[in-house]
């Protein structure tokens, strides 16, 4: 695996476009979570209301330059702006740095992620649509021939029907819901993109991520409870991105 001045320069493309990008799903988050559309209505303050104008719209710089306030009234900027431009910026990089300018596909998957995973991380939501369109690229990059077609498809059986098990076979045992419906859905979306193979990998991965936040919050002084909530979309989003660029990275 050779790295270079061309895969340097994918990374730069890519990784202006994902802040570019990360600013749409940023307002795709906090409008989704207002109830509000995406597709309508110009980016406007929090607070204020008032229109933003080009120079304020500019992701990252604009948030340092206005040091998180709205130029206006002076309220703060909701961090959630800048902190998913940011990772957005960094899918993009690190897909062009691996893939080249085949970088699109990972970049549009690592992108999906970000938004469901934010998505539940602050509200524990996992919408349909969205994981529809994560499975749809899945199956559209697979027949674009950028991964085998018969282990994508296994890895969305496998994916879906091995959460669907565990939530069963939970509600079952303890007669009430341990597993939000969406993150069967996501797991076999992921298993569209990876193939079956890099689940229970992904899988491992999304188990030590949340060990090590129950480690963080016990560090805190924060006790856990088997009551806690623990947003698993968000865990496996964190754990299937990092994974798709190791398997690429290995292939290359």
């Amino acid at each position: 695996m050779t790295f270079g001045a061309a895969s340097a320069i994918w990374a730069a493309i890519y990784g202006v476009a994902g802040a570019i990008i990360g600013s749409f799903v940023a307002a795709l988050v906090l409008r989704w979570l207002d109830d509000r559309s995406v597709l309508t209505g110009r980016s406007a303050c929090d607070h204020c209301g008032k229109t933003l104008r080009a120079w304020e719209l500019v992701p990252v710089l604009s948030f340092v330059a206005l040091r998180g306030r709205c130029a206006r009234c002076r309220q703060p900027i909701d961090p959630v702006h800048w902190r998913i431009e940011v990772a957005a910026a960094l899918i993009g990089a690190s897909a062009g740095w691996v893939a080249g300018p085949e970088g699109w596909t990972g970049a549009v998957f690592g992108w999906t992620l970000l938004a469901l995973g934010t998505l539940d991380a602050l509200a524990f939501w996992l919408p349909d649509r969205l994981t529809a369109w994560l499975a749809g690229t899945g199956v559209l990059t697979g027949l674009l021939g950028h991964a085998p077609w018969v282990e994508r498809i296994m890895g969305g059986l496998v994916g879906f029907g091995a959460l669907w098990a565990i939530a069963e076979g939970y509600r079952r045992w303890r007669g009430r819901e341990g597993m939000g419906g969406g993150d069967p859905k996501l797991l076999g979306a992921i298993g569209l993109w990876l193939g079956w193979r890099m689940l229970p990998g992904v899988l491992l991965a999304a188990c030590v991520i949340g060990l090590g936040f129950v480690a963080v919050r016990h560090l805190l002084g924060q006790r856990a409870s088997g009551d806690d909530m623990v947003p698993l979309g968000t865990l496996l989003a964190l754990a299937a991105y990092p994974a798709w660029v190791l398997m690429i990275g290995m292939a290359a």
